[in-house]
């Protein structure tokens, strides 16, 4: 019997233990408790009605403090609406009812033509002004229990339009509408942070894990177009985290025990004016890759927390940092050509990254501002020895540390005028990115030294407007950045970013959406600090890199239950970085370990990535959630496949709620094969070229000429909650990949050691080859236990 299928054994009969175990726990039900504000005074809202959705008859009124009790509340997943006559109706994000459950506090808006109280039915499909298309608000009901995802973000994002995913490996890379998956930016609770994942590719992003835990995640908006004007540095994707306030009421704590970490979690007040959040994980998914027979054993530890103090009825203070330290060692007692073949160059990877930063908002009637400083960090070590022997320093290849540090000061105000919302805002940063690599090949050996500082400064300003009726919205939006590392990047019209949504309700049910935008992402700090022999940073003809991109999208919705939507796009890419040595776009490389965008480039790329994405969301609430996303696309650079053009992206996911709080869930994920160059024997089999990195040479002059087959990969999860008088326990198995689904990869040529030509020059002498068949794919089991007091 395989690893997987004895782990797969053992899962299943926990999960029969334990339901032995609980089988007589009872149900019961929670009180609810929270308190209604108007959204600009900030003072309270009397007499409110508050109703849970999706209970009929179950609500209460506030009361003149604006407080609220909601008395036998099942327990689940469930969203509170708010209405009262004069203010518009007002829907909260998914919360947890059970023994923890927060307090509530929602926010109403005055609305000076509404002259009745009328009922609004709560969507999980909302959009913004600004963008009305190519935006996803992900719930907590889709971050607990996607399948497949293992309350991992960048895998629960894959089942929604234009998201690829990496079929080989263990990765996360979050690839968007044809881009790389250097294009993304994530930002929580307002403040950037530069990764979501441990071990990233430097200068490209990505990882196996998520570095952020989803037990402090309050909700996530999507974007994968129609990018606000507030969030800078995006070509493909922008996902922005929410994260939980700490309960002001009491103190409540989480412990998840998972196949691969181990975390604990808690929230509660300091005083009566601060709420507290925070997370701690270690891994221990080095035990499960070496039972999958992997030769690299990750792991890692990580730690969030957050703040938040009022510090008056106007003002509030937020404190949040984000840490996560890597350390991946090679596994070398595992045998066979293929383990040969990785640890013949991947080296051993040293990690640390954290995020730390503060944010002061002040609410002034009409008009909100915030102030927010941050500080990211990345410590990227690389150690790599020739034939992995560490016993004798003669036998170091490589030892790499690059460091980048980022500090940024925004300001931003906001004001609602009635029909319209005016935001403007500035930013400064500075950075500093620094790398030290010592290479070795044969006898001569190399010591390269970077030390790199840039100033950047941005500003933004963007209006909205929503008609009397509803029926027409519309937003328009321009930002400019620059900086001091050219003197084409000074000059901020040379970086300017106009950006234009419209979006109108042909019916009730009917509504046609669009956006068109110019944007800009700055190049890697690996590519802008990169020096040649002589220690002239040559890559000083770098400009920001820039995509045209337009939406156009009509959707048709039921209510709150059913909607369908089909959107087209098209990206247009310029001033792209071109690899000099490889003549291939920078933008295709970085879906592997280590680090990219080191070496000469040219800002003289040109590229397109364009598709129709349809998808189909279906929602009883407390019931099922079905999505299915179709993707057809192209992308290309002078008309050659991209590495991500991966033609079609099937995803069809849902969950199913049972009695006795059981809930199973599965997700069928099929995408077409990605298009991949050929190795150059001819140059790979030179000893000295097959030193230096330890594996293969691409034969570019047939750039991505072939392709990899389609592949398909089934996941399904099984979830099972215990509610009691103090306490949530849960259990859930997550299993991907269940069919044992294989993916046929390009056989891969490497050395067999044998010098065939011995008595040849140096740059002569040719190692023996030989190929190895690949193909990657295997059952992924995960199992959880969680338990909430």
């Amino acid at each position: 019997m395989t690893t997987s299928k004895h782990i797969i054994l053992i899962i299943l009969t926990l999960s029969l233990l334990l339901c032995n175990v609980c089988i007589y726990a009872a149900t019961v039900n929670y009180s609810v408790r929270g308190k209604v504000i108007d959204k600009q005074s900030r003072q309270p809202v009397a007499y409110a009605n508050v109703v849970v959705t999706g209970i009929p008859g179950k609500g209460a009124s506030t009361d003149s403090l604006g407080i609220f009790h909601i008395e036998q509340v099942p327990p689940g997943i469930y969203r509170f609406e708010a209405t009262l006559i004069g203010y518009k109706s007002a829907v909260t994000s998914e919360y947890l009812v059970s023994a923890s459950t927060p307090f509530i506090e929602i926010e109403m808006e005055e609305d000076e033509n509404m002259l009745a109280a009328i009922v609004v039915t709560p969507s999980p499909f909302r959009k913004t002004v600004e963008s009305p298309v190519s935006m996803r608000i992900i719930g907590l009901q889709e971050i607990e229990k996607s399948p497949g995802g293992n309350r991992d973000i960048s895998r629960i994002v894959r089942a929604y339009p234009g998201v690829s995913f990496s079929p080989i490996g263990y990765r996360n890379d979050l690839i968007v509408r044809g881009g790389s998956p250097s294009e993304n930016r994530f930002y929580m609770d307002g403040i950037e942070i530069p990764n979501i994942n441990h071990f990233a590719t430097q200068g490209a992003s990505g990882g196996p894990v998520s570095i952020v835990n989803a037990d402090l995640i309050r909700e996530i908006s999507f974007y994968t177009g129609a990018f606000p004007a507030d969030r800078s540095g995006a070509m493909s994707s922008v996902l922005d985290f929410r994260l939980r306030d700490g309960n002001p009421d009491k103190q409540t704590y989480k412990a998840t025990l998972g196949a691969s970490e181990v975390s604990f979690s808690g929230n509660g007040h300091l005083s009566d004016k601060t709420t507290y959040l925070f997370s701690i994980r270690q891994s221990y998914l080095q035990l499960l890759f070496k039972a999958l027979g992997l030769p690299f054993l990750p792991n890692f530890i990580d730690g969030q927390f957050k703040l938040k103090t009022k510090l008056s009825a106007h003002d509030e203070l937020t404190v949040l940092g984000l840490v996560g330290i890597d350390k991946m060692k090679l596994n070398t007692d595992e045998k066979g050509e293929d383990a040969e073949y990785i640890l013949s160059y991947l080296p051993t990877i040293h990690q640390e990254t954290f995020t730390i930063g503060a944010s002061y908002r002040h609410y002034a009637g009409k008009h909100v501002q915030t102030l927010t400083l941050s500080h990211n960090y990345l410590n990227n070590r690389n150690v790599k020895y020739l034939n992995n022997d560490d016993s004798s320093e003669d036998n170091l290849t490589l030892r790499l540390r690059s460091v980048e540090q980022k500090t940024t000061f925004r300001f931003e105000n906001r004001t609602r005028l009635g029909q319209w919302t005016l935001k403007e805002g500035a930013e400064v940063n500075y950075s500093n990115y620094t790398n030290r690599t010592k290479q070795r090949i044969l006898s001569s050996s190399s010591i390269y030294h970077t030390d790199l500082n840039i100033f950047s400064w941005g500003g933004f300003f963007s209006t909205d407007y929503i008609s009397t009726n509803k029926r027409f919205s519309a937003s328009a939006g321009i930002r400019t950045d620059g900086n001091n590392y050219n003197q084409e990047m000074k000059e901020l019209w040379k970086q300017l970013s106009p950006r234009f949504s419209l979006s109108y309700d042909l019916t009730k049910q009917w509504a046609l959406s669009g956006s068109a935008g110019l944007y800009y992402q700055l190049p890697p700090y690996t590519a802008l600090g990169f020096k040649d022999n002589d220690g002239i940073y040559i890559n000083k003809n770098l400009k920001y890199m820039q995509v045209i991109e337009t939406s156009l999208g009509l959707d048709w919705h039921l209510e709150d239950r059913l909607m369908i939507s089909a959107e087209g796009f098209l990206k247009q890419y310029g001033r792209m970085p071109l690899s000099v040595r490889d003549n291939i776009p920078l933008a295709c490389k970085g879906d592997d370990y280590g680090t990219v965008g080191n070496e000469v480039l040219i800002p003289t790329e040109r590229g397109r990535a364009y598709g129709i994405e349809t998808m189909l969301r279906w929602q009883v609430p407390g019931q099922f959630n079905f999505v299915s996303s179709l993707t057809l696309f192209r992308s290309e650079f002078r008309d050659i496949p991209s590495a991500w053009d991966n033609r079609f992206i099937l995803n069809v996911s849902g969950t199913y709620n049972l009695p006795r709080r059981w809930s199973i869930g599965g997700k069928l994920s099929y995408i077409g094969g990605a298009p991949y160059t050929p190795y150059d024997e001819d140059k790979s089999s030179l000893v000295e070229a097959w030193n230096a990195q330890g594996r293969p040479y691409y034969d570019y002059s047939k750039y991505n000429t072939e392709r990899l087959p389609n592949f398909a990969q089934f996941d399904v999860r099984i979830d099972k909650s215990f509610y009691f008088h103090r306490c949530m326990v849960g259990f859930y198995i997550d299993i991907q990949n269940i069919t044992g689904s294989k993916l046929k990869q390009q056989d891969v040529i490497m050395s067999t050691g044998v010098i065939e030509n011995p008595s040849a020059p140096i740059g002569e002498q040719r190692y023996k080859m030989k190929y190895l068949k690949q193909e990657s794919g295997t059952v992924l089991p995960s199992i959880g236990l969680t338990v909430e007091f």
